[in-house]
């Protein structure tokens, strides 16, 4: 009888410890699941590997992207959600990169659709109007590959937008490899989360 005793006991033990191991499988499930999901369709973090957004943001922070506000795009699909407001000049945007689409960019939206971008003697000029918002008129923007005759200007087309980095010495942008379409944009850069002494609303 005692040992018909132990040997139920070390099998309810054993169903204990099972059950316990289920629940955490079960938590780190749902877990991985809900944290998929926000990525995917709300919040996604990303680190900048290069300093062609200077001095808004340096190699090494890290970063958070709305996905939500312009219409999360939907996986292994061409759908998006619908979007709470459309991309807006100043945005610091993240998008697929056109040439490459492994790879995510992240750069300034100059141009929208229809507009003609035209930079001179170191200004953007949208629609023959100087951008002199703080954002854009304390930086020098370089005349570069497709911009390097004076007087040159494009209009971005349907559906597409103009990017620039906001160290315009030091990056490849819509200057070099043209516009981004609309198919093609992630979200739009909150603020940087790390390092704690970088912490701060990206702008």
């Amino acid at each position: 009888m005692a040992k018909n005793n132990v040997q139920q006991s070390t099998v309810e033990k054993t169903g204990k410890r099972k059950s316990v191991i289920m629940e955490w499988i079960e938590s780190i499930l749902i877990a991985f699941v809900l944290a998929m999901f926000i990525r995917t369709f709300f919040i996604q973090a990303f680190k900048i590997p290069t300093g062609s957004m200077r001095p808004t943001l340096i190699e090494g922070d890290a970063i958070l992207v709305n996905k939500f506000l312009y219409g999360a795009k939907v996986p292994f699909t061409s759908l998006r959600l619908p979007a709470v407001r459309q991309p807006k000049r100043g945005d610091v945007v993240v998008f697929i990169f056109p040439l490459e689409p492994k790879k995510d960019f992240i750069k300034r939206l100059i141009g929208l659709p229809g507009d003609t971008v035209e930079i001179k003697n170191g200004t953007v000029y949208v629609n023959d109007e100087p951008l002199i918002e703080e954002g854009f008129s304390k930086r020098y923007y370089y005349n570069q590959a497709e911009f390097k005759e004076p007087g040159k200007k494009i209009t971005v087309p349907p559906d597409s937008y103009f990017v620039l980095g906001d160290n315009s010495a030091s990056s490849q942008d819509s200057r070099y490899w043209g516009f981004v379409p609309h198919a093609n944009m992630l979200g739009k850069a909150l603020v940087i989360y790390w390092p704690p002494q970088r912490i701060r609303l990206i702008r």
